[in-house]
């Protein structure tokens, strides 16, 4: 069973498109304060820079669980990892 070129081309094309999908759901989010997070999702993580955390950290927002009246937020402070920017 032989492979054309155009199927082969195919099915790279797809394996390039999903491995792009999956990076952009991967990158975190940052904001510089936690007023400016709207509409957080369950599972999703934001990185507040506001400063509350100690030398070394940020602040991580997650939303952990459905409640009626929405999402349930819950902030810890994480290690920074790489240069703070700005």
């Amino acid at each position: 069973m032989k492979i054309s070129r155009i199927e082969l081309f195919s099915i790279l094309l797809l394996g390039v498109l999903i491995q792009l999908a999956l990076m952009r759901v991967a990158t975190a989010q940052q904001v510089r304060r936690e007023q400016d997070i709207v509409n957080l999702r369950l599972g999703q993580r934001i990185k507040v820079d506001d400063g509350t955390c100690p030398a070394g950290q940020i602040k991580e927002v997650s939303g952990s669980k459905m409640t009626p009246m929405g999402v349930e937020r819950t902030q810890k402070c994480i290690p920074r990892l790489g240069p703070k920017t700005k």
